[in-house]
């Protein structure tokens, strides 16, 4: 194991990937600040409540860090409002490498985090920006998909027969960690996939076999889809979530990449086995 006197900060540290960067930076010996807006214990770090939206618990949580892993804040269609005047502040405290969780649909300019994409080489000389497809998560815990296989059997998208790379956070967590660590910054987007591209029904498809219940696909049109969202989230957020789907029915996620082993050493891991290991 190998330690340094450096410290991480990791945001969003009680999530789907930030528990995992977390988790993965303590085994290897490296300190690490954890922040979340509760200040929630997490094993192996030292947590600071943080806020985005609360500038006043920036320098805690920036004090003696030498890096960071970037969630953005959840469900904000301009993240960058936020981000950016922190990235600064960050880089004033003597913040030198910063990597970002973006997505594979949204490239640097790009809505949303693709704002903060943009910039982040501008503010920083070591940096990395994480570019997830879909993750496996989504069909587990409390997400929209999970309640309505638990509750009706029935994953509801606009992807039509569109093909996804789901990849699993805890490969999008092995990548940061390496990102975040290894001597050599990445300095550019690396786009994470898991091994196979899949069609929401062959997801439901193997949800349904591993589980012996029955699951299925129902397909909407966008405009379906952007109002379901619409009664829970703002409708700019909710169109811009509706035509992420439209953009996997034309087949903008049809793909994978060898990100994960090139960066691992290990090959992602398949759907299956995690439906095998999580979906209940």
């Amino acid at each position: 194991m190998t330690t340094t006197a450096r410290t991480t900060l990791v945001t969003g540290a009680t999530g789907t990937t930030g528990r995992r960067v977390t988790a993965g930076l303590a085994a290897e010996g490296h300190r690490v600040r954890a922040t979340s807006r509760t200040a929630a214990p997490v094993e192996g770090a030292q947590s600071v409540r943080f806020d985005w939206n609360e500038p006043a618990t920036w320098d805690a949580a920036l004090d003696g860090v030498d890096r960071a892993y970037l969630v953005p804040p959840v469900g904000s269609s301009d993240p960058a409002a936020v981000m950016v005047p922190f990235l600064r502040r960050a880089r004033a405290a003597g913040m030198r490498r910063a990597v970002l969780l973006s997505s594979s649909a949204i490239p640097a300019g790009g809505p949303a985090v693709g704002r903060v994409h943009q910039v982040l080489p501008d503010l920083f000389e070591e940096w990395a920006v994480l570019r997830p497809s879909w993750f496996m998560q989504n069909f587990t815990g409390d997400t929209p998909h999970a309640r309505s296989i638990r509750e009706e059997g029935a994953i509801r998208t606009a992807c039509g027969q569109g093909r996804v790379g789901f990849v699993d956070a805890a490969d999008i967590a092995a990548v940061a960690v390496r990102a975040l660590t290894d001597d050599q910054a990445a300095n550019t987007d690396l786009v994470l996939t898991g091994p196979q591209a899949l069609s929401y029904d062959e997801a439901a498809a193997a949800i349904a076999e591993v589980t012996g219940r029955p699951v299925v696909h129902r397909h909407l049109t966008f405009e379906q889809l952007r109002d379901r969202w619409a009664a829970e989230i703002p409708l700019e957020f909710a169109t811009m979530l509706a035509g992420m789907d439209r953009a996997i029915a034309d087949g903008a996620e049809d793909r994978t990449t060898d990100t994960v082993e090139r960066l691992t050493g290990r090959p992602p891991g398949t759907f299956r086995d995690f439906v095998e290991r999580e979906v209940r």
